[in-house]
């Protein structure tokens, strides 16, 4: 699989370098995103490299289209098309809706919904004039799903996502390309305050959060070729929250 590559977007750190490694152990090159982190992605470059695997890194922000859109016609124009994206990268500014600022709502749109475009835009054709099978997962959240209290723009970002996921894969399906979701639910990444999860517990049926390794193995078997049936959908990875 050493020749088929991956683009994992927010790639530095939780889920997106869990993705990312995971992915490389799998075979397939990986070509590790970051917004601000370079030396967070450089040091998701060296684990994949020192376990054996391939990786490059490149950097931009998902929210700046024309950044985006020089920076991987670029890439691709040097390599080749990628078999696989993942749409990893997103941010959260959680604020009562009262409290919202106008910055809050449009720097998570602007990252999470329309990194989406931003980021698949370039790559779509690139991937159809490969004629051969590829994947796109997009990773939305719990709140995409349900909603959550505090999190209008972060929900409703996410919620767009799932939305643009079942149409895309509707483009996609006859060329073989199939487009699928995962939203998480309250994964340990070293970022959720004890605080936090003693409030969020109660919710969680077993009672425990998710492992970055059971997110990564989701989206790992979507981008096999074991997957190639599986298109349109969302799964979820939340210990039976809803």
């Amino acid at each position: 699989m050493s020749d088929l590559e991956i683009l994992v977007t927010g790639a530095s750190k939780g889920i997106g370098r869990g993705i990312a490694t995971h992915l490389a152990e799998s075979g397939f090159k990986v070509l590790i995103h970051y917004g601000r982190d370079e030396a967070g992605a450089l040091e998701t470059k060296k684990i994949i490299e020192d376990a054996g695997g391939k990786a490059a890194i490149i950097g931009f922000d998902v929210a700046n289209r024309e950044e985006v859109k020089s920076k991987l016609e670029a890439y691709m124009a040097e390599n080749s098309a990628f078999y696989g994206i993942v749409c990893n990268a997103g941010i959260a500014k959680d604020a009562a809706f009262p409290g919202m600022t106008d910055e809050d709502w449009d720097q998570v749109i602007d990252t999470n919904l329309n990194g989406f475009y931003n980021v698949l835009r370039p790559c779509v054709m690139e991937m159809i004039r490969r004629r051969k099978p590829g994947r796109i997962v997009t990773m939305s959240s719990v709140s995409g799903v349900a909603g959550n209290r505090g999190q209008v723009n972060y929900s409703a970002s996410k919620g767009a996502i799932i939305a643009a996921t079942k149409a895309l894969s509707l483009e996609l399906a006859k060329r073989k390309i199939t487009v699928n979701c995962v939203a998480p639910g309250l994964i340990d990444t070293g970022m959720i305050s004890d605080e936090i999860w003693s409030h969020a517990k109660a919710m969680v049926p077993m009672q425990r959060m998710g492992d970055v390794r059971e997110v990564s193995s989701v989206v790992n078997f979507l981008m096999s070729e074991e997957a190639s049936y599986i298109t349109r959908q969302v799964i979820s990875v939340n210990g039976g929250m809803i």
